[in-house]
């Protein structure tokens, strides 16, 4: 199919990446994120066209962070961006000249790790990126699994607690408000303030109050043993499992890939998720066990999904 164009759209910067046909990046080009939406798109086109210079490109895939269309062409809604019914794909085409298809970014980071990382030699895999929110993706029987609209894997915001904390999707208790970086960080403040003789050394990584806390001081202190750090860990991983017994009971897939930002912290988050996983899941003590393992591609994966599904066939054929 030849070379690619993968787009990953951040907070601060859009990276456009040629990668081949065995997930290698050959060149990236990097813009600031613009704050509008036409300027995104303008963004986009200008990442892919510092990308591609020196390369023959044969089609771009962007990883965009919302609901898709299942015809990988429309951005339904965006949480952070003012996209509503954009058709993505119409405008970075006439830009670029080239064919573009759009995918959900989770989904994207998905197929990245499935086809080049974490995910070789499995068929059936479920992907979760515990970061500032958790987002997914389905894969199953080798295939991405978007559903009849295309915003499938939308796991962050299952309810998981009715009558919840509120969500930022506008709904209550959803699973990202238990298990995700900013629900690590309200832990670490809440038990820092019942208890603040337990976490010193947490608190003296930041400026002494448990509202000065951030998610590297409690990385930083659970790793030299601060009480209140590992314990919020623990509450985090705790939601981590329970999730993932429910996925298990949905999809019944040979490993759950773990990726995000809170996957970098290793055995640190991943093994209180595996106990708490087998803990709830339905049935675990007689019955195969799915691995849960740490995605392997970074901050890679969305951006090499995104290039390598712009080579997959249409779904909807």
């Amino acid at each position: 199919m030849g070379l690619t164009i993968g787009v990953d759209i951040g907070g601060t910067k859009i990276a456009a990446g040629v990668v081949d046909e065995e997930g290698n990046i050959l060149s990236t080009h990097k813009v600031p994120t613009p704050g509008t939406p036409e300027g995104i798109v303008d963004a986009i086109a200008s990442a892919v066209e510092g990308a591609r210079a020196g390369h023959d490109i044969v089609g771009v895939g962007i990883g965009a962070a919302g609901y898709v269309n299942r015809q990988r062409s429309t951005v339904y809604f965006a949480p952070n961006i003012d996209w509503r019914n954009e058709p993505l794909k119409e405008k970075v085409e006439a830009r670029t000249g080239l064919p573009v298809v759009v995918e959900n970014d989770a989904n994207a980071a998905a197929w990245g790790e499935y086809k080049f990382g974490a995910g070789k030699g499995h068929r059936n895999v479920i992907c979760i990126t515990l970061g500032t929110g958790l987002g997914g993706g389905i894969i199953i029987g080798n295939k991405l699994r978007r559903g009849h609209f295309g915003v499938a894997a939308e796991f962050g915001h299952i309810r998981m607690v009715p009558d919840g904390l509120l969500c930022g999707c506008g709904s209550q208790g959803c699973w990202e408000q238990y298990a995700s970086g900013r629900a690590l960080v309200r832990y670490a403040k809440q038990r820092a303030n019942a208890t603040p003789e337990n976490a010193e050394l947490l608190l003296g990584l930041g400026d002494g109050t448990p509202d000065g806390i951030e998610g590297k001081h409690i990385s930083m202190a659970a790793r030299q043993g601060d009480p209140v750090a590992v314990d919020s860990y623990r509450e985090l991983a705790r939601w981590a499992g329970a999730g993932l017994a429910d996925l298990a009971s949905l999809f019944d897939p040979s490993a759950f890939i773990v990726g995000g930002g809170l996957s970098d912290e290793g055995e640190l988050v991943l093994d209180p998720i595996r106990k708490s996983y087998k803990r709830w899941l339905v049935g675990g003590n007689w019955r195969p066990v799915a691995d849960v393992i740490a995605a392997q591609l970074g901050n890679k994966a969305g951006l090499v999904g995104a290039a390598d599904l712009a080579r997959e066939p249409d779904p909807i054929m």
